[in-house]
């Protein structure tokens, strides 16, 4: 069974930076697509990036173009996602998500997830 544990969440300042991980276990992480999904209080699991096993591609949300950039380790069995230029609409929870198929990842439901590592952003 394939298990995910976030790390790297925190309090941080508006224009800040922070790097979550997701360690995977369980399976050879580069089997499967990775992505990283956020949830703000009283809204839903929303999508932000996504990269395939093998690394060679990337998408992410509109929303954080150009901010955030995922990346992968493959011998590390862990996906990363930098986050640069934070603002407090990036408040949120973070979940990490493993998929099989590069073309469920983006959903919010289906896959393995992790329990979520908390980001807060201050004005």
């Amino acid at each position: 069974q394939v298990q995910l544990a976030e790390s790297g969440g925190g309090l941080v300042q508006a224009g800040d930076s922070l790097r979550l991980s997701c360690v995977v276990s369980g399976r050879t992480a580069g089997y499967y697509a990775m992505g990283w999904f956020r949830q703000a209080p009283g809204k839903e699991r929303d999508f932000v990036a996504a990269i395939t096993g093998s690394g060679g591609n990337t998408d992410y949300a509109d929303s954080v173009k150009g901010r955030f950039t995922i990346s992968r380790d493959n011998v590390k069995n862990t996906v990363y996602l930098q986050m640069n230029s934070l603002k407090p609409e990036d408040t949120a929870v973070y979940y990490c998500k493993a998929s099989p198929s590069w073309n469920s990842i983006k959903a919010n439901r289906g896959g393995y997830w992790g329990q979520g590592t908390q980001v807060t952003v201050s004005s």
